[in-house]
């Protein structure tokens, strides 16, 4: 993802980090934000395999920019200053990484080369599967009238949110298991 046409300038310095000095840990990679922002999902990936965790490990590598460059709407972002973030979190089986997330953004899209790239524009979420077979699915989001990718995945995101409300309303009081509420009905996403 490229964060240079997220529309939040003072997240895309302040807490994602691009342009703090490379000896500085932006806020999002802090282990203790990672294990509880992004923990959950694979707590929540393992209940539904039926797979027992040993632990949850986050590593985080940081790339500095190798130009100065200038974004419109933040101002420049300096040579050696942060300029991509690749981070993951693992789920940990028999040692093992089992289920891994993993974020790669940049503010620049030369920063980086040898990591990974979306397969198309400039942003996209993708899961895929090691095994026999192999299975990779990408979701690349629009949201029109907002520039860049971070709207259409913005919207994803709260979309299973805002869906999830008649389910949640109907579900029994106390404290639930995001697996145990009724599965989602999306009929209201149709507008004939």
């Amino acid at each position: 993802m490229n964060y240079a046409l997220y529309d939040q300038p003072d997240a895309v310095r302040n807490l994602v980090g691009f342009g703090m000095p490379m000896d500085q840990t932006p806020p999002m990679v802090l282990d203790f934000s990672l294990q509880m922002v992004w923990g959950p999902e694979i707590r929540i990936l393992a209940d539904g395999l039926g797979v027992e965790l040993d632990e949850i490990r986050t590593a985080v590598e940081k790339r500095p920019l190798e130009k100065t460059i200038h974004v419109d709407g933040m101002g420049e972002f300096e040579e050696g200053t942060i300029g991509a973030l690749r981070f993951e979190i693992q789920g940990i089986v028999n040692g093992k990484k089992l289920l891994v997330m993993e974020h790669i953004t940049r503010i620049d899209d030369d920063c980086a080369p040898d990591w990974p790239y979306p397969p198309t524009g400039q942003g996209s979420h993708q899961v895929q599967i090691t095994g026999k077979p192999s299975l990779q699915v990408t979701v690349h989001g629009e949201e029109h009238g907002e520039r860049g990718a971070a709207g259409g995945g913005n919207g994803t995101a709260a979309n299973r949110i805002v869906n999830a409300i008649p389910a949640v309303c109907e579900a029994d009081s106390g404290v639930l298991h995001p697996l145990d509420i009724s599965p989602l009905r999306l009929g209201a996403q149709i507008r004939p």
